[in-house]
């Protein structure tokens, strides 16, 4: 090891610039700044997993926040459909935070990498690119909460309308996804865009930004648990945070020029770089 690489500041430099990146690419693919920074950072970096862990949900909350306002203001996330899910997953991720501390690094780290592949898997082998369709069948649950409106496609020029489906199945599944977006401490972005595009059926744009805003409120319950368990470290989170958000700034300006094609790359790209991270450093643990 040279002697800039043995200085104390060397490793939380090299964070904040890593995590600058991440919040850039993040924020597009609407997977939150953990997605990213768990199997990266944890294979990269010497620190422990349970360290990662605790500032990659911080990384998540982190990267969401710089970005919720201006998702907002351009109407490519909805509040009224993230306040329900991110509930649930919050209740989710409390549950998943604790079981995440018990379980060894090398489970947590296949199981994370095997989760993410399969999400990829069904990201290839779905459309999500295009708008989504209108529901099947009259979803009486999404209308009474007023689950549905437009957006304006800067890319495409075009005014895009949308509405929820499957509102009562969703809840239960975002509660399932906070379990383990808390587990792997990486929030749960990767799941969320999934299953807002796929299951929801909102326009891909939409759903990444309505994930944002889930990630916004939902991360920070599972970060108090690291945090009271002794697993967030300033060293490690200050950095994390702050790279995070100046990042998450250039992310959002992207996501409003970037078709959906591109969007749907960005997303498949970043999850299966992420998602063969994890699974390689899991296999390597248990060595």
């Amino acid at each position: 090891m040279n002697a800039a690489a043995s200085a104390w500041w060397f490793w939380p430099l090299a964070l904040f610039a890593t995590c600058f990146v991440i919040g850039m690419i993040a924020v597009p693919a609407g997977i939150g700044g953990g997605t990213l920074f768990v199997p990266i950072v944890g294979s990269l970096f010497p620190f422990h997993l349970d360290f990662v862990r605790g500032a990659g949900l911080l990384a998540a909350l982190a990267s969401a926040l710089s970005a919720a306002p201006t998702l907002l203001r351009g109407g490519m996330g909805s509040l009224r459909l993230a306040l329900p899910l991110a509930l649930l997953a919050s209740l989710g991720s409390i549950a998943g935070a604790y079981l995440g501390l018990k379980l060894p690094a090398p489970v947590v780290q296949t199981l994370l990498g095997a989760t993410v592949l399969g999400i990829v898997a069904l990201m290839l082998g779905t459309d999500t690119a295009r708008p989504s369709a209108p529901p099947r069948r009259d979803d009486a649950l999404g209308r009474r909460l007023g689950l549905a409106g437009t957006f304006h496609d800067h890319a495409a020029g075009l005014e895009v309308a949308w509405q929820a489906r499957r509102t009562g199945p969703a809840l239960a599944l975002f509660g399932a996804i906070g379990v383990l977006g808390g587990m792997f401490g990486i929030g749960a972005g990767w799941a969320n865009v999934p299953a807002l595009n796929l299951f929801m059926g909102l326009p891909l744009k939409v759903a990444a930004g309505t994930s944002t805003l889930v990630l916004a409120m939902s991360s920070s319950t599972a970060a108090w648990v690291y945090l009271g368990q002794g697993a967030v470290l300033p060293v490690i989170a200050v950095p994390t945070v702050a790279g995070m958000m100046l990042g998450a700034r250039v992310g959002v300006r992207l996501l409003m020029v970037l078709h959906g094609a591109a969007i749907h790359r960005v997303v498949v790209g970043v999850l299966l770089f992420a998602g063969l991270r994890a699974l390689f450093q899991g296999l390597r643990l248990w060595h």
